[in-house]
């Protein structure tokens, strides 16, 4: 089943929280939108899925994880993350596979914007967190992570960056970001591959990604 964006439409900023249906229904990131557990029960409802199996973390920044603890408290999921949470079922690093609704996804770490952010990559779908999104009002059509704040590196993200080069298969038709719009190779001119080359490539100019960084 597609993913579903349960946090659009948000009056306040988040990141993007997708619901996927599946063998393994899973939550990639939980987001900071108050309600988003009852747009969650609906979806479930809607998909006709018993209800949530897991919820998995690309990295726990606050815009990703503030409304998870209700989440947590209103359905029976199991946490994965990869650093170290209190309410963690399972510990995700680089190379796991992990099962997100149908698809079997490997855990790529891709830190820089975040120290403990992971990126999940199928052969159809790239759930990419914040390290790599398509638009996020700085760039159109290939952008990445911004690294101005305390304990980010922009040449780390830019090593990530290139991991995920080496590690997309050509297959990967679908763009789910932790920001910005999702992207689809067959609604646009650019596979993702070369959607993320382009941001690569904005990265390695090291120019300020915002005015004031």
């Amino acid at each position: 089943m597609e993913p579903i964006t349960v946090t659009d439409g948000a009056a306040e900023f988040t990141c993007n929280a997708y619901l996927v249906p599946g063998e393994v229904t899973t939550l990639v990131d939980a987001g900071t939108m108050p309600g988003v557990d009852d747009v969650i029960a609906d979806a479930l409802d809607g998909a006709g899925v018993g209800g949530l199996d897991r919820v998995v973390l690309t990295h726990q920044h606050h815009d990703h994880v503030g409304e998870l603890d209700a989440v947590l408290d209103r359905f029976d999921a199991a946490l994965y993350a990869n650093a170290p949470h209190p309410r963690r079922d399972a510990a995700i690093d680089d190379g796991d596979e992990i099962l997100v609704g149908d698809e079997d996804c490997e855990v790529v770490f891709t830190p820089g914007h975040a120290d403990d952010h992971v990126s999940l990559v199928g052969d159809e779908r790239l759930y990419s967190g914040d390290v790599f999104v398509y638009n996020d009002g700085a760039f159109d059509d290939g952008s990445f992570g911004r690294t101005d704040m305390a304990g980010q590196s922009r040449e780390r993200l830019i090593e990530s960056l290139h991991t995920l080069l080496d590690r997309l298969p050509d297959t990967v038709e679908e763009l789910y970001p932790g920001h910005g719009d999702v992207y689809r190779a067959g609604d646009g001119p650019d596979t993702v591959r070369e959607v993320l080359e382009r941001a690569t490539e904005r990265a390695e100019r090291r120019e300020p990604k915002y005015p004031d960084e």
